[in-house]
This record gives structure tokens, sequence and C-alpha cells, in this order.
């Protein structure tokens, strides 16, 4: 997924003739690191704390943000109490703009579950007589269709136990199928009408939703291929696992 999205970035700087920036002497390299060396810690702080039971991925967060609050107006002594006021104002607007989105969204969430429809859909699928592949595509079309409307946790948390008997019967590996329908999820958090992630760019950068829609295309058509190829090659998602030992 990350080669394909570099070939579309790259793909799209070259033809609408992006600036490039002046590159970086080897020489100055060592001295570049050692500058942003604190910073690049705030990672494998959020990685630490979360696999090593330290932290909720939500304490992480907030354990991240004081860490660059301390970086910048210690180390860094980049930010004054007029900008970190700023700061405040402008992540509370952006928090605000996304909660309503939230909001909606829980209430779309209520009334898609209350009357059982992904229950519906999901009961349908698995009661075809179908080859794994045939279902597994299925399940992904249904899935990118959810994502549409839906939020990632819903479709985690209710529709995907739906399909794993029939993943069993049909003899899919549940390691592959994990796999590719987390990646489904991740996919749906970024396609119209409502993908959450669009809304939060928007209330971030304040540019305008319309526009970000128009150019998330290309991107999402080459995140499709990078699922389909997924879908279809178990061996790409599992090779991994197996090096460890897993028998799937």
């Amino acid at each position: 997924m990350g080669v394909v999205l570099m070939a579309m970035n790259s793909l799209l700087a070259h033809r609408r003739g992006f600036a490039l920036e002046t590159p970086v002497p080897l020489r100055e390299l060592p001295r570049r690191t050692g500058d942003a060396f604190p910073a690049l810690l705030m990672p494998a702080i959020l990685l630490y704390g979360i696999y090593g039971g330290v932290t909720t991925p939500t304490e992480a967060a907030a354990v991240a943000a004081t860490y660059a609050l301390v970086l910048s107006a210690v180390f860094y002594r980049a930010l004054s109490f007029r900008a970190l006021f700023d700061i405040l104002v402008e992540s509370a607007r952006s928090s605000a703009a996304v909660g309503l989105v939230i909001g909606g969204a829980l209430i779309l969430n209520y009334v898609v579950a209350s009357e059982n429809i992904p229950r519906l859909l999901a009961a349908h699928l698995v009661g075809l007589d179908v080859t794994p592949v045939a279902f597994m595509l299925g399940v992904m079309v249904l899935l990118l269709l959810l994502g549409c409307v839906l939020d990632a946790t819903t479709i985690i948390l209710v529709i995907i136990p739906l399909f794993l008997p029939a993943c069993r019967d049909l003899g899919i590996d549940l390691v592959h199928f994990g796999v590719v329908a987390i990646i489904n999820c991740m996919i749906g958090l970024i396609t119209p009408p409502y993908g959450i992630l669009l809304f939060v760019i928007n209330a971030v950068t304040r540019i305008p939703l319309s526009e970000i829609i128009r150019e998330i295309w290309p991107f999402l058509g080459v995140l499709l291929a990078a699922l389909l190829w997924l879908a279809l090659a178990p061996g790409v998602v599992l090779w991994l696992p197996r090096m460890f030992g897993y028998a799937g």
C-alpha cells in the first residue's frame, strides 16, 4: 500500500510540476539528524506505550502531545505563550468540527444498526453457495459499501464476526481474511460521502470538502487495486507470519 501511494504521489507531482526542495548536502545529514533526533523519538514513545501495555492508544496520544509541547517550548524554543494560546484555540475549533461529524455518524450508525441492515446483508451473503474467491470478493464489496456510511468500529465489532464461520467452512485463512477486512475498513475512512478522515482533513486544513473529495479518487483507486491484490493473493499477507512459525 505504501508503494502504490508513493507511486501515485510521484506521478501527480511529475504531472503537475510540483517544486522540489533543495537536496541536503551529505555533510549536513549528521547535524540535521541530531537536531531532529528528539522529535524522531515520538513514534518510538507511541509504539512502546501501546505495544508495551503501558498506555492505551488514546493515552499514548496525550503523552505524545505533551512530549511535543515540551520539545517545542524547551528544546527547540519555538513556542511562545501567544502561539500556545492560538494553538489551543485552533485545536478546540478543529476538535469541535470533528466532534459534530462523529456525533452525526453515531446517529446514522444507530439507525442502521437498529434496523439490522448490515446483519441482513451479511446473512444473505453468507447463505450463498459460492467459491472462496467469490465469497472474499463479495465481502470486500459489501465492506466497501458499508464503509461509505458506517465508521470502522461498527464494521469491525458488528459485521466482520458474522463472516468468520463461513470463512472456516470455505477454508479461508482467518489471518488473511482479518488483514484484508481491516485494510478494507481503513479505506472506508476516506470513502465519500461519509469518510471521517475527509472531514478531519477539512477541519484541520480548512480545504473545502469538495476539493478534498475531488483529489482523493486517484489514491482511492490505487488503494483498491492493492486491496484486490491482497484479497486474491493470500501469500502476500501470510509470508511474514509464516516466517515466524504461523502454520496457516
